[in-house]
């Protein structure tokens, strides 16, 4: 289970982004957290992730409260998460190639020998080439690069993955291979995921359940009371493969990229 206990956090100790947020992630399930534009959602997410350290508030991982954040964090704490951010090219270092971006977790904890075979598995689900693994960054799509960093999250073999705006650059059928490439790694494993967004569509699609950020608030800091949706249809990872619907355009895409 990942669960978030009455998290505060922010930027400056003084004027946290949110205050005592809570949210729970169950194993195998897929939860869509939804939000507008700053609301605190990508902070949230951060928190989750073991990237930022909360000014209040329990995270508890698989049993384990987490007292320790970023590279403090013990290694069966850090590696059981894996994150994809909103922008890959922030998220990327420039100067490697797109098989050493994917491998760069291995190496940092001393599998290097797992990199021949983790690459092999790895490329051809989320849709890369070896000509594409050979290039940099500046010479790909945003999607092929984002691509690569959901391989670069998936490497590790995380129980928990969480996509940060995952798609929001991406163009539809792109957004469709990205997360289709998610679900079967979940109906693989088990993974639970969190994805946070702001396309309602894509997040009831894809997720067992969404909930909306004022949801996720004490009502004393929420004002007024959100939602949380179930859907008549979820993906029950791990009990089955993705549906076929995930090999079409979603609605909602556009973005920028319009490359694979």
């Amino acid at each position: 289970m990942l669960e978030l206990h009455a998290v505060t956090a922010g930027y400056a100790r003084r004027t946290p982004v949110f205050r005592s947020a809570g949210l729970t992630v169950a194993p195998g399930e897929a939860v869509g957290l939804l939000g507008p534009s700053g609301c605190g959602k990508s902070t949230l997410a951060r928190v989750a992730a073991l990237l930022h350290r909360p000014d209040a508030g329990r995270v508890v991982l698989d049993g384990t409260e987490v007292r320790a954040w970023r590279h403090r964090a013990p290694r069966e704490l850090r590696t059981a998460v894996g994150v994809v951010f909103q922008q890959p090219r922030l998220a990327a270092d420039p100067r490697l190639r797109l098989a050493d971006l994917i491998a760069e977790p291995l190496r940092a904890t001393g599998r290097r020998a797992a990199v021949p075979e983790r690459l092999a598995a790895l490329a051809p689900a989320v849709g890369l080439t070896d000509d594409l693994l050979n290039r940099r960054p500046h010479e790909v799509s945003d999607g092929q690069l984002q691509r690569a960093c959901l391989a670069r999250a998936l490497v590790l073999r995380p129980r928990w993955l969480i996509c940060d705006e995952m798609t929001a650059m991406l163009d539809a059928s792109t957004t469709a291979a990205l997360v289709a490439a998610v679900e079967t790694y979940r109906a693989d494993t088990g993974a639970g995921l969190l994805a946070v967004g702001h396309d309602r569509v894509l997040l009831e699609r894809w997720c067992d359940r969404t909930v909306e950020w004022a949801a996720c608030l004490d009502p004393g800091e929420r004002g007024t009371a959100g939602r949380q949706s179930r859907h008549d249809q979820p993906l029950d990872a791990p009990a089955r493969r993705p549906s076929p619907r995930w090999h079409a355009p979603l609605p909602g895409g556009g973005g920028v990229d319009s490359r694979p």
